[in-house]
C-alpha cells in the first residue's frame, strides 16, 4: 500500500513544487488586487489548496496522455505509467478524485466562481493532448494556469472587472515563455517522436521570440499597474522581474538543456517578486 501511494505521489509531482508555485503566484496576484490587499482568509486557504490539487491533477492527466510516448524521452522514462507501476484507469481515477476535492473547495465560494471552475477543469484536461495537434500547447497551458485569476476576482468581488484580463493576458504570455524554456530541454526527443511545442515552432529564433514575449509581459504588467492604480513599490518589483528575465536569457544563450531547465525553474522568483510588489504597494498605500 505504501509503495502504491509513492507511485501516486510521483504522478502528482509532490516532490516537485515548482508547478504549484507557478500556479500559486498569479493566483495570489489576483486575490490581492481584487481585495485591495486584504483577501479573506477563507479564500486564501481555498485557492492555495486548490492550486495544489489542480496542479497535481494536471500532472496526472498529463502523464496519462503521454503514457505511450514518455518512454521515448530520456527525462520521462521512469514515470509510473510508463513502467506499468500504475494503470491508466488508476491514473484517471486519481485525476477525478483530485478534481472532485478541488470542486468541494470551490463550493465554499459563490455561484460565479463555481461556474468558472468548470472551464478550469476543461483547460487542465485538454492541455496535455494539445501537443499532438498544435505547436502552441504552451498557450493552452497558459490559459489553464491563468484561469485562477478571474476565479480569484469572482471569489472576492463576485464580478469580473475588465481590468483583470490585462493581468490574465500577462500571465498567459509569461507561461508560454517559461514553458518554452521547459520544452527546449526535450526538443530533440520531441522532434523524433512527433510531439509539438513552441520550442520546436520557434526553432533557432527561440531566444529572440521569448525575449520579445518577456517584454510584452512587462508591458502588460505595467498596464495592469496603471488600471489598478498601483505605485512605486509595484513598479520597482517589475524592474526586478525585468532583471530576472534578462538573467534567464543569459541562461538559455547556448540552449543547453540543464541551463534551459534552470531558466524555467527561475521563474518562481519572478512570480514571487511581483507578488511581493503588489502586496507591499497595497499595504503601504
Amino acid at each position: 500500500m505504501l509503495q502504491r501511494l509513492s507511485f501516486y505521489k510521483q504522478l502528482m509531482r509532490t516532490d516537485k513544487p515548482i508547478g504549484t508555485l507557478l500556479l500559486l503566484w498569479p493566483t495570489l496576484w489576483g486575490l490581492l488586487l481584487a481585495s485591495g490587499g486584504n483577501p479573506s482568509i477563507k479564500n486564501v486557504v481555498i485557492f492555495c489548496l486548490g492550486c495544489w490539487l489542480m496542479r497535481s491533477a494536471g500532472c496526472v492527466i498529463n502523464d496519462f496522455a503521454d503514457r505511450k510516448i514518455d518512454g521515448s524521452v530520456e527525462r520521462t522514462q521512469g514515470r509510473p505509467l510508463v513502467t506499468g507501476a500504475v494503470s491508466g484507469n488508476e491514473a484517471l481515477g486519481l485525476f477525478a478524485a483530485l478534481c472532485f476535492a478541488a470542486f468541494i473547495l470551490v463550493l465554499q465560494t459563490n455561484t460565479l466562481t463555481i461556474m468558472l471552475s468548470f472551464a478550469a477543469v476543461a483547460l487542465a484536461a485538454t492541455y496535455p493532448f494539445m501537443k499532438r495537434y498544435t505547436h502552441l500547447p504552451q498557450v493552452v497551458l497558459g490559459a489553464a494556469f491563468s484561469w485562477s485569476i478571474p476565479m480569484a476576482f469572482s471569489a472576492e468581488t463576485n464580478s469580473l472587472p475588465a481590468a483583470l484580463w490585462l493581468l490574465y493576458a500577462a500571465n498567459v504570455i509569461w507561461t508560454v515563455v517559461y514553458d518554452t524554456f521547459y520544452a527546449m530541454v526535450d526538443r530533440d526527443d520531441d522532434v523524433k517522436i512527433g510531439v509539438k511545442s513552441t520550442a520546436i515552432l520557434f526553432g533557432r529564433n527561440d531566444r529572440l521570440i521569448t525575449a520579445v514575449l518577456q517584454i510584452i509581459v512587462i508591458a502588460l504588467l505595467i498596464a495592469s499597474g496603471i488600471v489598478f492604480d498601483l505605485g512605486a513599490v509595484y513598479y520597482a518589483s517589475l524592474a526586478v522581474a525585468s532583471a530576472l528575465f534578462i538573467y534567464q536569457q543569459i541562461l538559455i544563450k547556448n540552449r543547453d538543456g540543464k541551463q534551459c531547465f534552470k531558466a524555467f525553474l527561475h521563474n518562481n522568483y519572478v512570480g514571487m517578486v511581483i507578488c511581493i510588489g503588489i502586496a507591499l504597494d497595497l499595504w503601504l498605500a
